[in-house]
């Protein structure tokens, strides 16, 4: 984590001031954690479109000839075989297979990347990136630059946001695929304009040098206030995503857990060709499962379990909570959970220890939310 005395600020910091957001620190950034309420700004985007600052998210360049070769070595996918203005969710492991981060690499050009990692991990990933980069052929061209500060991460979520967007932009937003990306003119801002997002809802993220996110900021804002379009903070942000079943690195995803507990072993290419840090660890945890299984849970009542509760079968403590929430979208309380494969099972009744008092909790299929066709 990048540490200072003071905390970071996003170059939209006093875009949230003058808006009146409840600020708060999150991995070494002043963030809005919300504007009005929780429950408005997540029905805002479910519903409509909230428009949420994610600056403080690591922007790393990775370019030159070995620029793909590198982060093949270094990611659990394949980022050669990615064909240009297209995007692939991935994770960076150490040697024993646990989760260093989970990332989303761009290949913009034949030799050039974007790495989007969270921030609390922005000095880690930036340093593997680089030692990683130079661990074959020392006549590799790599170079690794971190732009996080020079640069601006807006996302616009919800179902209006095409809508919004196209009243912005001469960019084909309905040829625009899912996890694809393209150089684009946003109010007559040069952005990178990607269908990406971590909400469930049909959304984009905008990366723009930081010089432009204010004009940009207030462009979107403006061109959706007829749709009801608003400015959302980081705790909408969360509630959202566990609706949608998308993990957190902290909580889903850890250095003592590898993406096959995380029930992301897909994303692992395990092909003898592709020779990757974490490899031989991962390759002997999908044929040897550690025995626990990251499962939904839906409850009752209003009480939610909270990260950190755990979970039990008579007697026994059989998994612990890593997420939980009062669902605003469906009403009653969900949680993900790590627990013991024979427990995984859809349909199995656990209790969970919710402050002292258990309550009754059943596995059930993610995501918990998905958004109506």
């Amino acid at each position: 984590m990048i540490t200072t005395d003071a905390p970071l600020r996003t170059p939209l910091h006093g875009e949230h001031v003058d808006r009146g957001a409840a600020m708060t620190t999150f991995a070494g950034w002043a963030m809005p954690l919300r504007y009005t309420s929780d429950l408005a700004e997540h029905a805002a985007v479910r519903e409509r479109a909230g428009l949420f600052d994610l600056s403080h998210m690591a922007q790393v360049e990775v370019s030159g000839p070995g620029a793909a070769a590198a982060l093949d070595r270094s990611l659990v996918s394949r980022s050669s075989t990615l064909a240009t203005g297209r995007a692939r969710y991935t994770m960076m492991t150490a040697e024993d297979g646990g989760v260093i981060d989970d990332l989303i690499v761009y290949r913009l050009a034949e030799t050039e990347f974007l790495v989007i990692a969270n921030a609390a991990n922005r000095t880690v990933v930036l340093d593997e990136l680089t030692v990683r980069s130079h661990l074959a052929d020392a006549t590799e061209q790599v170079h690794v630059a971190d732009r996080t500060e020079h640069r601006a991460l807006i996302a616009l979520q919800g179902p209006v946001a095409a809508g919004v967007l196209s009243a912005l932009t001469d960019a084909d937003l309905g040829a625009l695929r899912y996890y694809a990306s393209v150089t684009a003119e946003v109010a007559g801002i040069p952005v990178l304009l990607a269908r990406t997002g971590y909400t469930g809802e049909v959304g984009f993220e905008l990366s723009v040098p930081a010089e432009s996110a204010v004009p940009l900021w207030r462009a979107v804002l403006a061109a959706g206030a007829s749709s009801g379009v608003v400015a959302c903070g980081l705790a909408c942000r969360d509630t959202l995503r566990l609706e949608a079943g998308m993990p957190l690195y902290g909580h889903e995803l850890t250095r003592r857990t590898t993406p096959f507990e995380a029930g992301l072993g897909r994303v692992v290419d395990l092909d003898e060709a592709h020779d990757f840090i974490g490899r031989a660890a991962l390759a002997a945890r999908r044929d040897h499962p550690s025995g626990q299984a990251l499962v939904g849970l839906a409850g009752e009542g209003r009480r939610a379990a909270r990260a950190g509760s755990t979970l039990h079968d008579g007697d026994g403590q059989v998994g612990t909570i890593t997420s939980g929430v009062l669902s605003p979208t469906l009403g009653h309380p969900i949680a993900m959970a790590l627990v013991e494969q024979p427990r995984a099972g859809v349909g199995t009744v656990l209790d969970v220890d919710v402050r002292g008092r258990r309550q009754p909790m059943t596995v059930v299929e993610l995501p918990f939310y998905r958004r109506p066709r």
